[in-house]
C-alpha cells in the first residue's frame, strides 16, 4: 500500500478471515502494530474489527480480545452466532459478518479516500465496485501463500490493489521476546478466533 499522507482511510477486518490467513502462514496478529502500521500510511478515520460471539456462555474465549481491541483504538462490531442443524444432523455455528462489513463501508464511503479490507473473500466484489464508484480506492489484504489460498482472484482483480498478508508480516506480527515466548500485551487472547471460523 503506497503511503498519501493527506489520505483518509478506514479499516474493515474480517477477525475470522484474518486469523484464518495469519494461522495457515503460521504467525499471530500484533493488533497494536497492524494499527500503527496502517496509521503511518494516511489519516486513520476508523478502523472496524468484526466478528460473531458465541451466545449462552458463560465465558467467551474472544471476549477478552474484543474488550482489548475496544478500548485500543478499534471500532468493534458484533453479534450473536446462531446454531442450527444441517440436513445430515450435524450441528453447526453460523457467525457471518459479511453484511456488517459491506453497510459500514457503504455508509463510511462519503467520508474517506482509500478502505482496505482484510479479507479475501470473493463476495466482496460488488462491494468494492460499487465504493471505487464513489471515488474510494480499495486495497485488500490476504494471502496466496496459504493452501488453498485465502484470496479469490475476481476479488484482487478488483481492488486497486492487494496486500500479501505474508509480505507485512514483519510489521505486523507479535514479536517473540528475549525468553522465547511472544508479547501478550497487544493480542491477550490469541486463538480467540479459531472458535469462529464460521461461514
Amino acid at each position: 500500500m503506497k503511503p498519501h499522507p493527506h489520505e483518509r482511510i478506514a479499516l474493515f477486518i474480517d477477525g475470522s478471515n484474518l486469523y484464518a490467513a495469519a494461522r495457515m502462514l503460521e504467525f499471530d496478529i500484533d493488533y497494536k502494530r497492524l494499527l500503527q502500521r496502517f496509521s503511518s500510511r494516511g489519516y486513520l478515520v476508523r478502523a472496524f474489527y468484526y466478528t460473531a460471539l458465541l451466545e449462552d456462555q458463560e465465558y467467551s474465549p474472544i471476549r477478552p480480545l474484543v474488550d482489548w481491541l475496544d478500548y485500543n483504538g478499534y471500532t468493534m462490531v458484533t453479534k450473536p452466532t446462531k446454531e442450527f442443524t444441517d440436513a445430515n444432523g450435524r450441528r453447526k455455528i453460523k457467525g457471518n459478518m459479511d453484511i456488517e462489513l459491506a453497510i459500514d463501508l457503504m455508509e463510511m464511503s462519503a467520508n474517506i479516500d482509500h478502505a482496505v479490507i482484510f479479507s479475501g473473500d470473493g463476495d466482496f466484489c460488488r462491494l468494492v465496485e460499487a465504493v471505487q464508484r464513489k471515488g474510494v480506492r480499495v486495497t485488500v489484504v490476504s494471502t496466496l501463500r496459504s493452501q488453498p489460498p485465502m484470496a479469490a482472484d475476481e476479488l484482487r482483480r478488483q481492488a486497486d490493489e492487494f496486500v500479501e498478508l505474508a509480505d507485512i508480516r514483519d510489521e505486523i506480527a507479535r514479536q517473540p521476546r528475549e525468553d522465547g515466548s511472544t508479547e501478550p500485551d497487544s493480542n491477550p487472547i490469541v486463538d480467540a478466533e479459531a472458535t469462529l471460523l464460521v461461514s
